[in-house]
């Protein structure tokens, strides 16, 4: 909850859709972006887009983009313009680098020498000063603040090997991935095929699913016939709603063509000897749906394992267990069945009030917290509270609260952080404040308990965090990774918010 009131967002959400089969489709391409996007939401806010190509060759790219949410930005006239693609590639965005206007907005389409490209991306380049450069070296203007279109730039650049009439995509983006070793997760389009590329550290997430008929969506098995489409996203929690089953991560490295005749890898770009693989800790801790799945697990259940681990760290003297609605939830379950105490409800959140609902005056400024939330007090009056929370990033969100229920009767407050505390920026992808404003490099932190009005308050360790991730990552998971994927053989997460760790030097 606290990060939500921070600030702090992820940059992007990616989701690409082809259809399987003879072409014209009968599958709804435009209609299965769409969703897919609705899905993802929750990673960005600020724009959505949607390039759908027939395929042909040359192909026919259309386009829609649109400030604010999905539902806003895509109205009926502009799907019924999308609806004659066979694959597309979308995006939703939280800009962290780029200002937030129209011309950002994502999937950006070119024209290269081999014709239209589109791409799509989730993440933030760590070494873009230097790409941009070299880019206008080249003799090409950039026309936005977007890393996306330095990329997409970048892959209409011709390798000097290249045959003048035959692209070589997989070298291009092999180059790419040369020039820049993370963070991104990207989608390319180009005339009748998608190619997805996650990058080297596997920072950022990026999945596949198989679109099926409704009536095997739960069957035991699924036969190469029953295959309608092809899906790719940021997230598999996308899949479910439409109509598509679970079917594998793309690889840290990997270069994947989806096309209507299936999914083919077609390189692997390894990490320098001895680099672990980096997949971003914080997937887990907030920015993620709960039904996504990472690693093969998902992510409910980490974070039910990050609830037990602070229960063994940090245990409390007190009556009930309870959570801040709604995204510490799971955590807090986990805290309640190793310690043994009962889980209740304490707050009731009042989903309406938006953050521009109303100018407040003094006496609603006062109000504070009670806008949006409501004591349970019959659950706890007269009781002894352990809140549960995934981060306290500012410490002015908690305080609030914490005064709220003591007012409504707890007899004490202790507050428990199923996440270690944020010290340090993110520079691949995530909106974190200043190094200046997190309430782990202030003073008061020493008497973070007094400060934000609580009896006491504990954060999970950082080994704590990495047990409760890496805990679910099976054995035979580790080896299907080493036979698969060399660059993937051990298992590995950034987590340089909390330590100040950086998986590859940064430039600037």
């Amino acid at each position: 909850m606290e990060f939500e009131e921070s600030g702090i967002g992820e940059e992007c959400g990616v989701f690409g859709c082809v259809a399987a089969g003879e072409w014209p489709t009968q599958l709804e391409v435009a209609q299965i972006l769409t969703l897919g996007l609705v899905a993802l939401q929750h990673r960005g806010q600020e724009s959505a887009g949607i390039v759908t190509s027939n395929g042909a060759s040359p192909p026919t790219y259309t386009a829609h983009k649109g400030m604010g949410l999905v539902s806003t930005a895509f109205p009926p006239e502009a799907l019924q313009k999308l609806r004659h693609g066979n694959l597309g590639i979308c995006h939703t965005r939280y800009s962290t680098t780029g200002f937030s206007e129209l011309q950002n907005c994502q999937p950006f389409v070119v024209d290269t020498l081999h014709g239209k490209i589109a791409v799509a991306h989730n993440g933030e380049l760590v070494n873009a000063q230097a790409l941009r450069k070299k880019v206008m070296r080249h003799g090409v203007g950039l026309s936005t603040s977007s890393d996306s279109e330095l990329i997409t730039q970048l892959l209409a650049l011709t390798p000097p090997m290249e045959e003048l009439n035959n692209p070589d995509w997989v070298a291009r983006i092999k180059n790419l991935m040369t020039e820049t070793p993370t963070s991104y997760s990207l989608l390319m389009m180009f005339k009748d095929v998608i190619y997805a590329v996650r990058d080297p550290y596997g920072n950022r997430p990026l999945c596949i699913g198989r679109v099926v008929p409704i009536s095997k969506l739960h069957s035991s098995g699924v036969e190469e016939d029953d295959t309608e489409g092809w899906v790719v996203s940021s997230e598999s929690c996308s899949f479910q709603s439409i109509g598509a089953r679970y079917y594998r991560e793309v690889l840290p490295g990997e270069i994947v063509q989806i096309s209507k005749h299936g999914v083919k890898s077609l390189s692997i770009v390894p990490r320098p000897e001895g680099d672990l693989p980096a997949f971003c800790i914080f997937e887990y801790v907030y920015f993620a749906r709960p039904d996504s799945i990472f690693e093969d697990q998902m992510v409910y259940t980490v974070r039910q394992r990050c609830g037990r681990q602070l229960a063994i760290e940090a245990p409390t003297n007190a009556d009930v267990v309870s959570t801040v609605p709604e995204s510490a939830t799971p955590a807090a379950l986990g805290y309640a069945q190793q310690s043994g105490l009962p889980y209740i409800e304490v707050l009731c959140k009042n989903r309406y009030v938006g953050r521009t609902f109303i100018q407040p005056n003094t006496r609603l400024r006062q109000l504070g917290v009670a806008k949006k939330f409501g004591a349970l007090t019959d659950n706890f009056a007269g009781k002894r509270v352990v809140l549960i929370d995934d981060s306290i990033v500012r410490g002015n969100t908690i305080s609030p609260i914490i005064k709220l229920l003591k007012e409504a009767g707890a007899t004490e407050v202790h507050i428990r952080v199923a996440s270690p505390p944020i010290r340090y920026p993110c520079y691949m992808g995530i909106n974190i404040p200043t190094k200046e404003e997190l309430i782990a490099n202030k003073p008061e932190f020493q008497d973070i308990a007094g400060y934000i009005g609580a009896d006491s308050v504990q954060y999970l360790t950082v080994e704590g965090l990495i047990l409760a991730v890496q805990g679910g990552i099976s054995s035979k998971d580790k080896d299907e990774m080493i036979s698969n994927n060399k660059s993937s053989s051990r298992v590995g997460h950034c987590t340089a918010c909390l330590t100040g760790k950086y998986p590859v030097e940064l430039e600037w």
